[in-house]
């Protein structure tokens, strides 16, 4: 069993997802049960799955939960694409932002691939 707060990817997605709550606190009130709680739950399905997966019994299984992990990512790569063209966000922090996720996904994707050597 892992201790997935050991791991600099599950902070960097942790500190990500209450960057994203702090964000999603200005978009409009008619969005609080649309993009709002979509774009938190994609979010913070990230760190989640890491640490579930850090429970898990075996490399493919963990191996498994990096993948929902990473899925996850492009969901919030989509949503953060969306939210800006709606003018939710704008052009500085969707471009900050589009950069953490797309740099989160890497990792685990380069750890998943660790897994599989």
């Amino acid at each position: 069993m892992r201790d997935f707060r050991k791991y600099n990817v599950w902070q960097d997605s942790h500190l990500f997802t209450l960057e994203i709550y702090q964000v999603t606190k200005e978009f409009p009130k008619e969005e609080l049960f649309g993009l709002t709680s979509q774009l938190r739950r994609a979010t913070s399905s990230i760190p989640t799955n890491f640490a579930e997966g850090c429970g898990s019994n075996s490399e493919k299984e963990f191996g498994r939960y990096l993948n929902i992990a990473i899925a996850s990512c492009s969901e919030v790569e989509y949503l953060l694409l969306l939210t800006s063209d709606l003018k939710y966000l704008n052009i500085e922090i969707h471009q900050v932002l589009a950069s953490k996720i797309i740099q989160i996904r890497k990792q685990i994707y380069q750890l998943r691939l660790k897994l599989n050597q």
